[in-house]
This record gives C-alpha cells, sequence and structure tokens, in this order.
C-alpha cells in the first residue's frame, strides 16, 4: 500500500496542522500517525515530518479535520467522576462525551483525574496547550483541598521548598490551612508544575487522605461561580492579553 510520506518541500507538517486543529498536542498527533489513525489525500500518513499543502484533505479516524480556526479558549467545570480523555479503555465517562453541544473540536490543557473536580481549560490549539503545559511557561494553578488527618502547618510551609517522594522530586508547593473541623481540613494549594496526581501524593506523605481536590484557578482564569458541566469562552480581547505570546 503506497503512503503520504513526502518531508521534503513547503507546507506545513502535518503534525503541528493536527496540533493548530486542535485534534491533539503534537506529541499527541505523532503518536496517532505512528498508530496508523492518520491519512492524507486517502493515503496513510507514516511519518510526522510529512508536508500537507493547502487543499490537502487529512483525515483522522475515518473524519475530516477543518482547516484550523483561530486561538480559541473555554474555561469549563469539570465534575468528579470523568476522565480527561478522548477515549478510555476501561470505557469510563469522559470530559469530551458530556461537553455542551455546539463546540468544535477541542483539547484540555493538563488534566484533573477522575475524582478531581473544577476549572478545565479547554482550547482549539494543540500548540497553545502545550505551550500553557510547559514547566518553563506554564501557569500557577490553585486547589481547594480537603483532607482528612492531622494537618501540621510546619510541615505544609516546608512544602514551599519542594519534596522528594519515592525517587520522584516535586517543585515548590504552596499549601496554607483554610479550616479545620475535627479530623478534616481544608487547604489552599498553589504550584507550577502539576504532575499526575501530585497533590494526593504529597499529601499522602504527609499522612493526609485527600477526600475532595477542587481546582479554582489556572494562571489568570478562574472557576468563579460556572456551574458545574458548563462551558464558557474566554473572549478573544482577554486571551491576547494573557497569553505568553501574541494570537492570531
Amino acid at each position: 500500500m503506497s503512503s503520504a510520506d513526502a518531508t521534503t518541500g513547503g507546507g506545513e507538517r502535518i503534525a503541528k496542522f493536527l496540533a493548530r486543529a486542535g485534534v491533539a498536542s503534537r506529541r499527541a498527533a505523532e503518536a496517532m500517525i505512528a498508530a496508523g489513525r492518520v491519512r492524507l489525500n486517502n493515503q496513510p500518513v507514516t511519518h510526522p515530518a510529512t508536508f500537507i499543502q493547502p487543499g490537502d484533505l487529512v483525515v483522522v479516524d475515518g473524519a475530516p479535520v477543518a482547516k484550523p480556526e483561530r486561538t480559541r479558549l473555554w474555561r469549563y467545570h469539570k465534575p468528579d467522576g470523568l476522565v480527561t480523555t478522548h477515549r478510555d479503555p476501561e470505557g469510563r465517562p469522559t470530559v469530551f462525551e458530556r461537553l455542551p453541544p455546539g463546540l468544535p473540536r477541542v483539547i484540555s490543557i493538563g488534566r484533573l483525574d477522575l475524582t478531581s473536580e473544577g476549572l478545565l481549560l479547554l482550547t482549539n490549539d494543540g500548540a497553545l496547550a502545550r505551550l500553557l503545559e510547559l514547566p518553563a511557561t506554564s501557569w500557577i494553578r490553585r486547589y481547594r483541598v480537603r483532607v482528612h488527618g492531622a494537618v501540621e502547618p510546619p510541615a505544609l510551609a516546608a512544602l514551599a521548598r519542594g519534596i522528594t517522594i519515592a525517587g520522584v522530586r516535586y517543585g515548590p508547593i504552596e499549601a496554607g490551612l483554610d479550616q479545620r473541623k475535627g479530623e478534616n481540613a481544608w487547604l489552599t494549594v498553589a504550584l507550577r508544575e502539576g504532575r499526575n496526581r501530585e497533590i494526593r501524593k504529597v499529601m499522602a506523605e504527609l499522612g493526609l487522605a485527600v477526600t475532595r481536590l477542587i481546582r479554582t484557578s489556572y494562571g489568570p482564569f478562574q472557576l468563579g461561580l460556572l456551574p458545574r458541566g458548563a462551558v464558557e469562552e474566554i473572549p478573544a480581547r482577554v486571551l491576547r492579553e494573557q497569553l505568553p505570546k501574541p494570537v492570531p
């Protein structure tokens, strides 16, 4: 079978095109190409550096990919019980299955795990998602965290110097006690990198069990009073003012 694998000449690399179109981040797009899920002009794409030209037809999982729009960003109030992925091998409900109708193809900036809730930013621009997830450019994320156990304020304060757990080094974390009632307490936690289940792992290291985790802000954008399950687009003017690089 022939394939679309032209890696020289003008045009735009297909992995970059898929990222700009909001199909996936560039890294995820490369994985989709490797899995044989992408076709160009009815031929399978075998290399992520394949160039496309104006008028070319790109298809992912049997669906044509529209020409990228201007960069857009939405706030979404993720309920707990949803996984932040387009496909879940365990068949659990996903964020993208529960989004309101009428949205274009979007991807998330970062993730919230199954039992976490709160602010999740969505975009149609995979390159933007990647940019804001990089440690060097990512925004501070803030959380309200309910924990069970004996909270020691000095131990929370020490997290500002970072912590190593099972050989993994986590960066500085701002954590403070807001309210305590018996064995339960509410904390405010802020971090910049946000590794997989980082807050839960760090709290467990301090002898605390996380019983609820709500992201309240991501960089300059706040959860505010956005209802659970609701989506609201951020105005283009605000987006241009807040992003670390110009937006078309």
